[in-house]
């Protein structure tokens, strides 16, 4: 559809002339925008006007739905659910002569922190000279001991660091903090470059834009290079989907090509790392952690750590696993240190910083803590080594001239008794940049996170510009802004035209495979209950729809009869969706109805079913597409009647089946997803003929046992003579070409099993799949005239053992032996 601007209703430039004049007589001195603007950020909105015409609301909808699109999100403390990224439309503008001088800046300080740590954690000759205390080391709990005089993989300590800068009004560019341990943020820098690129295409070629591909890729073959095998496989290891990044730790995985696990996926043998696999035991090369480093190993480090690998330090130590970054970085990020950086770098670099701290002094030392308390009003305190010490209840920083009489008096007491755990900085005033507020630009202070990595040479690599943190108000200081409340990408331009750039290689110079790669315990076990736990809440959700439309909401005389409600209602209770109704009467019925759909607690309603199944989309983003989480996601119907809501929650389940079916490739996830539904299908349905397929059937239980079953059509077009129990029977029980029936569901779960790797090379049947043939055989080789409720049960009985047994072959279980018959080891 072409554009506003296209159709001649106004003209773009001169609108951005408008916006950017109205925007520069109002914002502070030293503006990004206003000193002097530039042509680049004339071409921004003009593009953005183009987009979005005489206000923002557009291009602010735009930039929303294309984050949203991408999967981004984040999660605040404690909270259950994630938010959306909130993406600022417009991007931070560099030009590509100041982000040299940046870039510089970035590698020098990394190279500082790579020196400082080889010495730290080895000889300790800046200790033992003097140059930097040792309560820095001793009194930091971020200094791990065991990894003193131990050379890591490679050796190198770090592979991959963020800095926090913030320029000055007077366009000089400072540090604000290291971030060494597990840098974080650069997923959302590249989810920033991709919903931006959706959101003004023309930008990138009109600016000659750099992008983020090559530092990726660079990254990638750095962490290689320090592996001992040709062919090293490679994962991010994550905390779980509770951490607060872990959607952009999935978005980094799936475009990285890395594993991501967990560390229950994870086991030491012999000293070396491997991935519980369907397959065995799989060896991993490398490790990009992205949690605190003392909880990576319980053995060596943390005995309290529920989230590390015991025996992890040890595979390090051993040369056969690069963690990236090695554990003990963090001893750097300390407040405190940045005390010491600018000394250290005229000692270790022989060059001053070329991109300066914040001014800080570490009050450990007599002299800086008298001048901190002296000067208290213009500084701001904060913990020296991340621990909230007693003086700043907040658990955070404090600005000494905001403190009260009382809060000034604590303070000073505590950092009379414990001077260590404090340090003091300046006050920072930041620059400001444009931000959308209510249709309309505003001045909004700004950070920049900055990444850098290791290429396959050792060198450092620096991302073309990382991401922007914007506040929420126009208070400059940097304590006040805090994280900030928007974020921006940022890009860096000039004049020279840029070459599109994937992290794919050339087509012709890739081995080519089609073999999905590895596929651990625990995303197996994910997706088979996610197939189980979708056709569950789709079996309980067409009771309750037949429930609804014949029962409760029938205006004429096609109601089912009281016998056939009360197996439906029986088929309800049985499943555990709610309690048993005290009669069958319009009123009770509703009642059943209402809380098998959307009762909370912990039954088994579609409400809570569906819950399950979004918790298991929640730690599957690196496996699942961007639609099926959306659906996975989507809130509850909350609006109109029961049968309306059943009608909404069963057009998604048929979405879902939809996009299982149709776009998912058919690799042993989707072997998995699909053993599930078929798992639950043929129980639900043997659940179905036991209630309604009794030899007392009634017309109606047969007819209703055909509507949950979804094979009214079929035997109509077999059968003309009406309802017969035998051949409903048949149809649904051992009919071989019906995809709802249990023969079809015994066929396909046999053909997965043979499908899934085995452990030995003896041509043996493992025992899931002798009884998933057993089942089958026993669906050909019976009769529909034979079928009683015994058969039924038995059969029943024999699928769910036939689950248990799919659990212990391939899902984790924390108590098994590393050293069982028939492991694989690769």
């Amino acid at each position: 559809m072409a554009s506003l601007a296209e159709a001649g209703l106004f003209d773009a430039g001169t609108i951005a002339d408008r916006w950017i004049t109205e925007y520069c007589g109002l914002a502070p001195a030293g503006d990004v925008l206003c000193a002097p603007v530039g042509d680049a950020w004339r071409a921004l909105f003009e593009e953005l006007a183009g987009l979005s015409g005489e206000g923002f609301a557009l291009a602010r909808e735009r930039s929303h739905r294309h984050a949203e699109d991408i999967g981004t999100g984040y999660r605040v403390g404690d909270e259950g659910e994630e938010r959306p990224w909130p993406l600022s439309p417009v991007p931070l503008l560099i030009e590509t002569a100041e982000w040299r001088g940046i870039e510089a800046g970035v590698v020098q300080r990394a190279e500082l922190m790579e020196a400082l740590l080889r010495d730290l954690y080895g000889p300790c000759q800046l200790v033992a000279e003097g140059h930097v205390p040792a309560a820095l080391l001793t009194g930091s709990p971020f200094f791990l001991r065991p990894l003193t005089h131990l050379t890591p993989p490679g050796e190198h300590h770090l592979h991959f660091v963020a800095f926090d800068l913030c320029r000055s009004p007077d366009g000089h560019w400072r540090v604000l903090a290291d971030h060494l341990r597990a840098p974080a943020g650069a997923g959302y820098a590249l989810e920033n470059r991709l919903a931006m690129a959706r959101t003004l295409g023309g930008l990138q070629g009109r600016l000659n834009i750099e992008r983020h591909a090559p530092f990726f890729a660079a990254f990638r073959d750095g962490v290689a290079a320090a592996c001992r095998r040709a062919e090293p496989r490679m994962a991010l290891l994550t905390p779980g989907r509770f951490t607060a990044s872990y959607a952009e730790q999935a978005h980094l995985a799936r475009y990285l090509g890395f594993l991501m696990v967990e560390g229950a996926d994870l086991a030491v043998l012999d000293d070396r790392l491997y991935v519980r696999t369907i397959a065995g035991l799989k060896r991993i090369d490398a490790l990009w952690h992205r949690f605190d480093p003392r909880f990576l190993d319980p053995l060596a480090l943390d005995s309290h750590s529920r989230i590390g690998v015991a025996g992890l330090i040890d595979a390090m130590v051993a040369g056969n696993v690069v963690i990236a970054n090695a554990p003990g970085a963090g001893l750097l990020e300390a407040p405190a240190f940045a005390a010491f950086l600018p000394r250290l770098s005229e000692i270790v670099l022989g060059e001053p910083l070329r991109l300066p701290n914040i001014a800080t002094w570490w009050c450990g030392q007599p002299a800086e803590a008298a001048h901190v308390a002296a000067n208290i009003e213009g500084l701001v305190l904060a913990p020296a080594f991340g621990t909230p010490p007693l003086g700043l209840p907040g658990g955070g920083q404090a600005i000494g001239a905001q403190l009260d009489a009382a809060a000034r008096a604590a303070l000073l007491d505590d950092l009379g008794r414990r001077p260590q755990d404090y340090v003091g900085q300046e006050l920072v005033c930041l620059s400001t940049m444009p931000a959308v507020n209510e249709d309309r630009l505003a001045a909004r202070p700004f950070t920049l996170r900055v990444f850098a990595a290791r290429d396959a040479e050792g060198r450092w690599v620096v991302m073309p510009g990382g991401f922007a943190r914007i506040g929420d108000h126009a208070d400059a200081r940097a304590a006040v802004m805090g994280e900030g409340s928007w974020s921006a990408d940022v890009c860096v331009h000039g004049p020279d035209p840029v070459l599109p750039v994937s992290l794919l290689p050339a087509g012709d110079s890739t081995q080519l495979r089609r073999n999905p790669g590895t596929l651990p315990s625990r995303v197996a076990d994910n997706m088979f209950w996610l197939g189980r736990y979708l056709e569950r809440g789709e079996a309980l959700l067409s009771v309750l729809r037949v429930l609804l439309g014949h029962s409760i909401s029938a205006d004429t005389g096609a109601a089912l009869a009281p016998e056939t409600v009360g197996r439906l209602a029986q088929i309800v209770v049985t499943a555990g969706a709610a309690p048993a109704p005290r009669a069958l009467k319009r009123q009770d019925l509703t009642q059943l109805a209402r809380a098998a759909l959307e009762a909370e607690g912990e039954g088994q309603s579609v409400r809570r079913i569906n819950q399950q199944a979004r918790m298991i989309g929640a730690v599957s983003r690196d496996r699942l597409s961007a639609d099926m989480i959306r659906l996975l996601d989507a809130p509850f119907p909350e609006r109109g009647v029961l049968l309306d809501r059943a009608g909404s929650l069963q057009r998604r389940y048929s979405a879902l089946a939809g996009q299982a079916a149709e776009h998912m490739g058919r690799t042993d996830a989707w072997r998995f997803h699909d053993l599930g539904r078929r798992v639950e299908r043929a129980l639900a349905t043997i659940g179905f003929l036991r209630a309604l397929g009794q030899p007392d059937a009634t017309a109606d239980d047969l007819s209703t046992l055909l509507d949950l079953s979804d094979s009214q059509i079929s035997y109509r077009q077999r059968y003309l003579t009406g309802m017969a129990r035998v051949p409903v029977l048949d149809l649904l029980a051992l009919d071989p070409g019906n995809p709802r029936g249990i023969a079809f569901q015994a066929a396909a779960i046999s053909a997965h099993l043979n499908a899934l790797p085995v452990l030995s090379d003896d041509g043996l049947a493992e025992p899931q799949q002798e009884q998933a043939r057993a089942i089958a055989a026993a669906l050909v080789t019976a009769r529909a005239t034979r079928i009683d409720d015994a058969w039924l049960a038995d059969l029943q009985a024999r699928l769910g053992a036939l689950s248990d047994a799919i659990g212990r072959r391939y899902f984790l279980h924390g108590a098994e032996p590393l050293r069982a018959a028939g492991l694989v080891l690769a």
